[in-house]
């Protein structure tokens, strides 16, 4: 039968408000694991195909994940020319360093997450969204808490990439969104690096995060820039937050296609040199926002439950 003639075997709803949710039917879970750091389900959502969800919280479909991962890991690669070493913090399904993959120009690609048993369960029954990233020779995987393993780092990485759950205090991850651990990842990078994390959704109603972490990572570095992108099963834009310390300019669509010619495998789905150069542009509602705030998350003071 057809996944759009099929019952849905339950509907998930994820709240972004106390008075505005959304929904996505579940076909079948594929896979179970309450693992030491979280729940999570590998389902058939029928519409956007298998989807990964963690402790009750949509993190990516096969049908729209490229909506999140290209603008997650493209810009700050091009920014500076094409990567030779990259860390990813997080990224249990393997879109992220798929994606880290496609530059020629790496050499060396570190995946570093928490949770094995996410790891695991996406490695096996996620293909379509790792695509085999896992078994390159340059990727090499490590089960390890990041905060820790950045400190041992030093003018290391071109690029490190943040792609994990949403910062709530009660997570396992709350403390990767704070001051210290972005002045960790600044030690970490080299002279020209970028760092760049998912940075919370930006709909008006529920943007304070995104605007802190943006306000904090311009604490943190010399420069430093916000974008979002469009994920239909989030209901909401997603945010993200790039910083360096040397300057960075990106370059006009029609070098930035030549340079995707000549340093990527191509593929890509969502971005090319007009639209790289269109998400350096968010709305000016969130540009104010950003202007306008004062707060800084910390240890002592971190991002809070919605």
């Amino acid at each position: 039968m057809p996944d759009s003639l099929r019952t849905p075997h339950f509907w998930l709803t994820e709240y972004n408000t106390p008075h505005d949710a959304y929904m996505h039917a579940v076909l079948e879970v594929i896979a179970y694991r309450q693992t030491p750091f979280q729940e999570m389900m590998v389902v058939n959502s029928g519409t956007y195909g298998k989807a990964l969800i963690l402790d009750g919280k949509w993190q990516s479909s096969q049908a729209d994940e490229f909506l999140y991962h290209e603008p997650l890991v493209h810009p700050a690669c091009a920014l500076i020319g094409g990567p030779r070493t990259a860390l990813v913090l997080g990224g249990g399904e393997g879109a992220t360093i798929r994606e880290v993959l496609r530059w020629q120009t790496i050499e060396q690609v570190v995946m570093v997450d928490i949770d094995a048993a996410v790891v695991e369960v996406c490695r096996k029954h996620l293909p379509e969204m790792h695509q085999g990233a896992f078994e390159d020779p340059r990727t090499e995987l490590v089960i390890a808490d990041a905060f820790d393993y950045v400190t041992a780092y030093e003018n290391h990485w071109d690029v490190i990439i943040s792609d994990l759950p949403d910062p709530l205090e009660e997570g396992p991850a709350f403390k990767l969104f704070t001051r210290e651990y972005f002045e960790r990842c600044r030690r970490a990078l080299t002279r020209r690096g970028c760092f760049v994390m998912q940075a919370g959704v930006t709909a008006p109603p529920e943007m304070a995060i995104h605007v802190r972490l943006v306000n904090t990572v311009k604490a943190v570095f010399s420069h430093s820039c916000h974008y979002i992108s469009q994920v239909p099963t989030w209901a909401s834009p997603m945010g993200f937050a790039l910083g360096s310390q040397s300057a960075f300019h990106l370059p006009d669509p029609p070098a930035l296609d030549a340079m995707l010619a000549q340093k990527t495998s191509g593929g890509l789905r969502m971005l090319d040199g007009a639209s790289l150069n269109a998400l350096m542009h968010p709305p000016k509602y969130l540009r104010d926002a950003v202007a306008a705030e004062t707060q800084v998350y910390s240890l002592a003071a971190p991002p809070k439950a919605k």
